[in-house]
């Protein structure tokens, strides 16, 4: 078994964040991974994507052109990638930032105002976790619960920050459930 999977959006989404938990849980659950962030010139605002292999044997190549899952946090990405999915495969767009669809009939396609849900919480710095939320409950590919584990492991430096992370993939799993 492999999944191929894609988060996109630009610099300062936490883009690369949701790649890398997705990443961490992989590891715990002893699977073989690969994650490659991808990122243009600017920090913030610039394209940024990344990719997440994972496996039960080793992964001979970590670069995918066809993932099965594409999370797309804008528009630009929805435009880029959107077509990229493999059939039967699934989109979740983000609809604060992507009015379009991806106009495909052979794979399934969520949607989840994350940023509106983030600003709820009270800040949008949290939208992309609640994208992650969301995933993971469409997906079921790892349980809430070493999700959580793995952003109290993250954000220890920050726990600040913890609280909300955690009801924002909270909000993430209700709002597609």
């Amino acid at each position: 078994m492999q999944l191929d999977m894609m988060f996109t959006g630009f610099g300062g989404q936490g883009i690369l964040m949701m790649g890398k938990i997705i990443a961490l849980a992989a590891l715990e659950e002893e699977k073989e991974v690969a994650w490659i962030p991808s990122y243009g010139p600017e920090m913030r605002g610039g394209t940024a994507y990344c990719t997440v292999v994972i496996g039960d044997s080793p992964i001979g190549s970590p670069i995918i052109q066809n993932p099965m899952y594409l999370v797309a946090m804008n528009q630009p990405s929805m435009e880029k990638f959107g077509q990229l999915v493999k059939p039967n495969g699934l989109i979740l767009k983000n609809t604060s930032l992507v009015p379009i669809s991806s106009q495909r009939t052979d794979l399934d396609e969520f949607e989840i105002a994350a940023n509106s849900i983030a600003n709820e919480l009270g800040t949008v710095k949290v939208a992309n976790v609640v994208a992650l939320g969301a995933f993971i409950q469409k997906t079921g590919i790892f349980s809430f619960d070493l999700i959580q584990d793995i952003l109290r492991k993250e954000l220890s430096k920050k726990p600040a920050l913890l609280d909300i992370n955690i009801k924002a993939i909270e909000r993430g799993k209700e709002s597609v459930s």
